[in-house]
């Protein structure tokens, strides 16, 4: 396998993803195919904090979908811990779900409103044959820093902040090797934003995770991950740690991600 090295999780050979366009209805033959991800190479190591960032329309969550496979490629290869995942139908997928898990940025639509915290958490242990679940819906909650007792509390009882650490427990229950973490502050205030990030840094040095965190904000970006991606109209446009990537950009486009950026002092600049 070219390119394979151990030390890595992830391995992304000529990655394509193609989607249909939902809003063209032509007279006859199938609807037009667009053209999403256009060849990614890059890796993922074990134990890193990968960021992914781009503008609106520019692939950061199709591709983050594709890499947990909630899409299926076009083309190219996705290889996880050494497994060619790229082509494979759900049912081969289900063994290794567990070891791949993802936070979604609204937790209010994918928490069941009608189950409570407890359950939800549950609810996927029970699906891949865990033993012990009470005990470990206990413990996540605990990892998360949220109260046993709101085991039995409802989504809705909960705010923004703490039903963000429901979506980080369930997915850390399963123990998984990696997660992928979309858009998942970008709708809490700063000060949840700053709890949930400091959470995820825990976490991964606690539990040996490997991150990929989508965000269109790279001072966040900047804040958690060591090494980031930028992504432009499907393209990679740098990958490259993330502290050389602030000091001296080399895209155009990333130079103007953080133009765009509010600095505390008009007269600073990022590096």
């Amino acid at each position: 396998m070219r390119g394979l090295r151990v030390a890595d999780l992830y391995t992304i050979e000529n990655l394509r993803l193609s989607l249909g366009d939902m809003t063209a209805k032509p007279l006859f033959g199938a609807a037009p195919r667009i053209e999403i991800l256009k060849g990614l190479n890059f890796t993922i190591p074990k134990g890193a904090v990968v960021g992914i960032v781009g503008g609106s329309g520019s692939g950061k969550s199709t591709l983050g979908r594709a890499l947990v496979r909630l899409l299926k490629p076009s083309g190219g290869a996705i290889r996880f811990d050494g497994a060619d995942i790229t082509h494979l139908d759900e049912a081969a997928l289900r063994p290794m779900r567990r070891r791949f898990q993802m936070i979604f940025q609204d937790p209010m639509s994918s928490l069941n409103p009608r189950h409570r915290v407890g359950t939800i958490i549950a609810e996927p242990l029970r699906l891949h044959g865990f033993d012990g679940v009470e005990a470990r819906v206990k413990r996540a909650l605990d990892h998360v820093g949220l109260p046993q007792s709101f085991a039995t509390r409802y989504p809705h009882e909960l705010s923004g902040g703490q039903r963000q650490r429901v979506g980080i427990a369930r997915a850390i229950a399963l123990e998984p090797d990696f997660i992928l973490a979309d858009e998942i502050v970008s709708g809490l205030d700063v000060s949840s934003q700053a709890q949930v990030l400091n959470l995820l840094e825990r976490l991964v040095a606690e539990l040996g995770l490997t991150l990929a965190f989508i965000s269109h904000d790279l001072s966040v970006i900047r804040r958690l991950c060591q090494r980031t991606i930028v992504l432009y109209q499907g393209l990679i446009v740098e990958d490259r740690p993330t502290a050389e990537l602030f000091a001296a950009p080399q895209a155009d486009y990333t130079r103007e991600l953080l133009e765009a950026i509010p600095l505390p002092d008009p007269g600073q600049a990022w590096g």
